[in-house]
């Protein structure tokens, strides 16, 4: 299972609007992709409420893993979305 580290750039973290990007961005990957927080929580990437569970903000390091078919080509996807800022329009 691939895993990358990532610092969030979205100016307001993963809440809103970010982590609805994010979570639907997860769920067309048809990979299994699992967000774990800096403290150590874990929660399946492609559930919104599971993302904005865990509290987020800007500028703190996430881990992102993936399993399946096309783990690594999800996984790249996957942290240059969080690694770019969604506020932006």
């Amino acid at each position: 299972m691939p895993e990358r580290s990532v610092t969030i750039a979205s100016s307001v973290g993963l809440h809103a609007r970010p982590a609805s990007l994010f979570s639907q961005a997860a769920g067309k990957t048809g990979a299994k992709v699992t967000l774990t927080s800096a403290a150590g929580k874990s929660v399946n990437a492609a559930s919104i409420l599971g993302v904005l569970s865990l509290g987020i903000g800007h500028g703190e390091e996430v881990v992102v893993a993936t399993e399946g078919d096309n783990a690594e080509a999800a996984l790249d996807e996957l942290v240059a979305l969080l690694a770019t800022d969604l506020d932006k329009d």
